[in-house]
């Protein structure tokens, strides 16, 4: 789970409970809401409502898993150029294919950036190829040249 506590909004414990146990480890299974709620002693739709709420309110920005996609496939990091004034038709644009995520703003002629996750890379040349079309602006793809693992999971201090 990518988390943004930033904003001010009480938290249940079972909110907290989420944040804390779930920024890594997520069930990767059929029902993974219900593996949570299990191990939560709560139930399926108390652990779906706890999330809707937090997504909504800002503090969650993403719920799901992370995969190695050297494993998983073809990935790169692209970016484009986009004036300020469609960023966020753009970006809705960009968001609405399935192999995009991390999608974010930056303060550079390159102000739009997001990773895109192919099955092979033939798959992930034609999805670029798709977002140049839909958008009107060129993409410019990085490519990985060596990883590092940065483990940014962060246990939240609730008594503060």
């Amino acid at each position: 789970m990518n988390t943004n506590v930033t904003m001010t909004m009480t938290m249940s414990s079972l909110d907290q409970q989420l944040i804390n146990e779930y920024q890594k480890g997520l069930p990767v299974t059929s029902r993974p809401y219900l593996d949570m709620a299990k191990r939560l002693n709560v139930t399926e739709k108390e652990v779906i409502e706890s999330l809707d709420r937090l997504s909504k309110a800002g503090v969650l920005s993403r719920v799901g898993p992370v995969f190695n996609h050297k494993k998983a496939g073809a990935s790169v990091l692209a970016a484009m150029a986009v004036p300020e004034d469609q960023m966020q038709a753009i970006a809705e644009v960009v968001n609405a294919f399935d192999g995009v995520n991390h999608n974010y703003a930056r303060e550079h002629e390159f102000n739009l950036w997001f990773v895109v996750t192919a099955p092979d890379h033939a798959q992930l040349d034609i999805t670029i190829s798709e977002i140049e079309q839909e958008s009107g602006y060129p993409v410019m793809s990085l490519p990985m040249v060596k990883s590092y693992y940065i483990d940014l999971g962060f246990k939240i201090n609730w008594d503060n």
